[in-house]
């Protein structure tokens, strides 16, 4: 039996290996404890994606927060998102989304959120990790066991929430008389993603929407796995694809030509849109230090100001908080908006991506050109037995006075190096003797030039 992954995306793991009935229990009594701590309210909201084993474990996870004296209000096979929007609406004690988000079909998981509805931070984690190797849980009398209430209404009420966005104009979408293909997995983007792009006026081909929680392919929503998407785009003439992943916190497009987007242009494009329409002082910004460049060239058109954070989505929502942005998110396809809620959300970028399209009165492959043009590349190098020993190494080397000049060093969220025309982020896995290279230039040429001298230097200082 593996390790389950603990990370501040909550726990997650592979069914009947180390994601059992009694990790399950575990992990959801412990969140319980770490709840009663911190706030008197007996609610939590449960939702879950739309994974065939999703039922199961959610059954688990409800009957463990009665046992503990709380009164778990489900809400169904619902976006991650959502259940965010429900726990702060409701103002319960905290909230837990089953998912493994985009992990393969054997996948599941635990997603935590706190009473404010955002994701548990690093301290909050490793506070309710403790609690829960402690394996000591507290639980109610029988006169204090309560029962689950269901509520199927806050699909509605997201869509909602994203239609009173000022910004939002469905009659100026609707003229534009979009197509739209999507593919949502067959998940929890298969009810809310439709129904949003009708209500927004958008005529709607649904390619794997049928919400069965069988996945047609690989989920995780990179250019290899939406061929399908490609070519369901190409067949119906569409204006656009839009591919949400499994618990629907992240937005990957395709083109009117069926060509990649690319998922850094995701949050680009978005910023693009909302920078136009801010016309307050306040155009701050705030990405993860692994987003495109092309986030900062928007920023500085529109004379904002660009905050970077450690990788993770509460790491965003931090820097968000701390400065008063008014829009993050990362260059996955994770667009956070914070006057819907502070969260990632598929729904809401599907919003703003309609309305920008509608007013450029572009198509998305024309619309690509104008954006500043970027190019990432991804790698790894792994059975490196001292990740951190490593990383220090190429510090040092690039704080040094050979590069002092021409690159600045990052260290919050393992070691990015910024120069003037690219940048490389190095970072070590969590849970193996792994450590992720990514690079961005200009083009995926020079990118991949970089990237393997790079790595070449690398592996001279194992």
């Amino acid at each position: 039996m593996s390790e389950i992954i603990a990370s501040v995306s909550g726990v997650r793991g592979i069914i009947g290996d180390n994601l059992t009935p009694a990790s399950i229990s575990k992990f959801t009594l412990a969140f319980a404890e770490f709840c009663k701590k911190y706030n008197n309210s007996k609610k939590i909201i449960v939702g879950r994606d739309g994974r065939i084993h999703g039922e199961i474990i959610t059954d688990i996870v409800t009957s463990s927060l009665i046992l503990a004296g709380f009164e778990p209000i489900y809400i169904g096979v619902v976006p991650t998102p959502t259940v965010q929007i429900a726990v702060e609406d409701i103002k319960a004690a905290g909230g837990i989304s089953v998912t493994a988000s985009h992990n393969p079909q054997q996948w599941n998981g635990l997603k935590f959120l706190n009473n404010t509805g955002r994701f548990l931070g690093p301290d909050e984690i490793k506070e309710f990790l403790e609690i829960a190797a402690t394996d000591e849980f507290t639980y109610a009398e029988i006169s204090q066991l309560k029962n689950i209430k269901f509520d199927n209404t806050w699909i509605d009420k997201h869509i909602e929430k994203v239609l009173k966005l000022k910004f939002i104009d469905p009659k100026k979408i609707k003229k534009a008389k979009l197509t739209v293909v999507v593919d949502a997995v067959n998940s929890a983007g298969s009810i809310i993603g439709p129904k949003l792009l009708k209500k927004l006026g958008c005529k709607v081909i649904e390619l794997y929407c049928d919400g069965s929680g069988i996945f047609p392919h690989t989920p995780e929503p990179l250019p290899e796995n939406l061929k399908q998407l490609s070519k369901a785009v190409k067949k119906n003439n569409a204006d656009i694809g839009v591919a949400i992943d499994p618990d629907s916190d992240r937005l990957v497009l395709i083109t009117d030509k069926g060509d990649p987007f690319i998922e850094e242009n995701t949050i680009t494009m978005a910023v693009n849109f909302l920078l136009k329409h801010k016309k307050e002082s306040n155009r701050n910004v705030s990405v993860n230090l692994s987003t495109t460049r092309a986030v900062d060239e928007v920023v500085a058109k529109y004379n904002g100001k660009i905050f970077r954070s450690a990788v993770g989505e509460i790491n965003v929502v931090n820097e968000m908080l701390s400065n008063g942005s008014v829009i993050g998110g990362e260059g996955s396809g994770g667009i956070i908006l914070p006057e819907v809620h502070y969260g990632r959300d598929a729904i809401v970028g599907l919003a703003l991506i309609m309305q920008e399209l509608a007013d450029s009165g572009m198509k998305l492959s024309k619309y690509k050109k104008t954006l500043p043009q970027y190019s990432i590349v991804k790698a790894k190098i792994e059975n490196v037995k001292n990740p951190s020993g490593l990383l220090n190494k190429v510090k040092e080397i690039y704080s040094g006075e050979n590069y002092s000049q021409a690159c600045k060093v990052n260290t919050l969220d393992g070691v990015k190096l910024d120069f003037s025309e690219h940048w490389i982020h190095l970072r070590k896995s969590n849970t193996e003797p792994i450590v992720r290279i990514i690079t961005e230039a200009k083009t995926k040429e020079l990118a991949e030039k970089i990237q393997n001298e790079f790595i070449s230097e690398v592996r001279s200082l194992l």
